[in-house]
């Protein structure tokens, strides 16, 4: 049993968990976070890899989400420049593109100009875009521009009936790494965070919460004590509302699927497609890990364990057979070569009719004793904004907690300018000459200024330790058991990083193998 009670519990080590831990110990509120699996294993690994407004979500006339998340786009920029950045988005336009019918867009435009026949105008499309450079204030980024797809580059890939297409900006960030960084600089504070463990029961002490909880590995309990929980267990959130903290409560969640696949790379081009479908939905083609092309995602209800949600043969045939209306050289599912799906909980009060549960994102506070906040819903983008605003309802309860901090504020790695990439690279490779362009690329893209702490005194590769393939050595898998809450290849290769894309079985069997010797030599010296 811990000897000390803190400030907040927060159950859930997702970006929204972690986020809110950066945020509340940095405001000098005590916190313990726990998280059953590996950090970001659930939807915040399985997201689109976008920082992104919801061009979608004008449809939908949730103006105030798309004005929240535009906004947060560039002040997540200027703290993270090293894990995202800017990207322009191709729209290509056709007469023949349609509306998704449920929308509330759709539906006003079938009343008003039923002619259309639920076709989406090309003037609709330049006043959502028009409010998509406006609503935000945007500063740093590019706006808007018409693109003739019969020139240049972005029309090479696509079939010719396409002439015209929008281009606008939008941002890419490394979601996995997101949520890592937030948890290294919560602890970095002076949080604890503690990793596959799993909470099993919470009760109302008096002023306090009582909060059980098991190692997933070695099955050893432990009882925690906490002024306040935070429920940030996104897809589990219901879950753990009704079976942990055994809350009565109308409120829950509808779990939505969304799927994607990888394939080698089909098109040239640092820029990403926004593809409508005959359907009227959207998927994006977007350029992935150098060498590789992501598609996604799938938008479908989602029934059972969200653990093991995986991208389904239909799911993957329908995403090839979206992306094939616009591509010249048609893709097949031999084509594929990795695909993930990730669960997203969006808020039901109940009363919901199955197509209204909201995209923003709902927090919910029982003071009937100890507090209790529960997080339902939210989108990568704003994650600090939601941690902001959690804090704000937790603050009757903290009234010595700080003010708001984390705008700008840079995470580990991202103390430097947001076009300082190429120059860090360039650094890299001038002081460490037996860098390549792609290690040096990769190395600054995952960590920043930190890469330099990583390759310390090197003079050749063989002063990093054994070579484990695609660039990926001892020296830095020592920094990710030690500096990021690694464990397991898995957690290596497909969420600090997207190595397993390149390293064979046996070279991820080798790196499992090695994290093991690892862990059990730190155990034996510090037995």
């Amino acid at each position: 049993m811990t000897d000390d009670i803190r400030d907040l519990f927060i159950i859930g080590g997702g970006i929204n968990g972690t986020g809110i831990a950066r945020d509340a110990q940095g405001r000098g509120l005590s916190v313990t976070l726990a998280e059953m699996n590996d950090l970001a294993s659930a939807t915040s690994s399985a997201s689109t890899k976008l920082f992104h407004g919801g061009l979608r979500y004008l449809e939908y006339f949730e103006f105030d989400l798309v004005k929240k998340a535009l906004v947060e786009r560039e002040t997540l920029l200027k703290a993270m420049p090293h894990i995202s950045w800017p990207m322009r988005f191709v729209l290509p336009y056709h007469s023949d593109m349609r509306f998704e019918t449920t929308t509330p867009a759709a539906r006003l435009l079938t009343r008003v100009m039923p002619w259309m026949k639920g076709r989406r105008p090309a003037w609709m499309i330049r006043l959502g875009l028009f409010m998509y450079d406006n609503l935000g204030g945007r500063k740093i980024l590019p706006g808007t521009k018409t693109v003739d797809l019969t020139r240049g580059p972005e029309g090479e890939p696509l079939k010719d009936k396409f002439k015209q297409a929008y281009e606008y900006s939008d941002c890419w960030v490394e979601d996995s790494r997101l949520v890592v960084l937030n948890a290294r600089d919560a602890e970095e504070r002076g949080a604890r965070i503690l990793i596959r463990t799993k909470v099993l029961s919470a009760e109302r002490t008096g002023d306090h919460w009582t909060i059980e909880c098991e190692d997933v590995e070695t099955g050893v309990k432990s009882t925690h004590l906490a002024r306040g929980i935070v429920n940030a267990g996104g897809p589990w959130v219901e879950d753990v509302v009704r079976t942990k903290i055994r809350l009565n409560t109308s409120e829950g969640i509808r779990l939505v699927q969304g799927s994607h696949i990888v394939t080698k790379k089909l098109f040239d081009h640092g820029k990403c497609y926004f593809f409508q479908g005959e359907d009227g939905r959207i998927i994006f083609a977007i350029p992935y890990e150098t060498d590789f092309t992501l598609i996604g995602t799938t938008d479908k209800e989602y029934k059972g364990n969200p653990s093991e949600a995986k991208c389904s043969d239909e799911e993957a045939d329908y995403l090839v057979n979206f992306a094939n209306q616009y591509f010249k050289a048609e893709i097949s599912r031999a084509d594929v070569v990795w695909t993930y799906s990730g669960v997203r909980p969006l808020y039901d009060d109940g009363a919901m009719s199955a197509t209204a549960a909201t995209r923003d994102y709902v927090l919910s506070v029982d003071d009937s004793g100890p507090v209790v906040l529960s997080v339902f819903g939210g989108k990568i983008t704003t994650y600090r904004k939601l941690a902001e605003q959690a804090l704000a309802k937790l603050k009757p309860h903290f009234p010595k907690a700080g003010g708001d901090w984390t705008a700008e504020v840079p995470l580990p790695g991202g103390d430097f300018p947001v076009n300082g990439v190429a120059a860090l690279v360039d650094g890299l490779k001038a002081d460490y000459p037996f860098l390549d362009d792609f290690w040096a690329k990769r190395l600054v893209r995952a960590y920043g200024t930190e890469a330099r702490q990583i390759l310390g005194a090197a003079e050749t590769p063989n002063d990093l330790g054994e070579d484990f393939g695609a660039t990926i050595t001892a020296a830095e898998l020592h920094w990710l058991m030690d500096r990021e809450y690694a464990r397991t290849a898995q957690d290596v290769v497909w969420r600090r990083s997207k190595l397993g894309l390149r390293l064979t079985e046996d070279q991820i069997a080798r790196i499992d193998a090695w994290m093991k010797d690892a862990k059990l030599a730190v155990s034996a010296w510090a037995g």
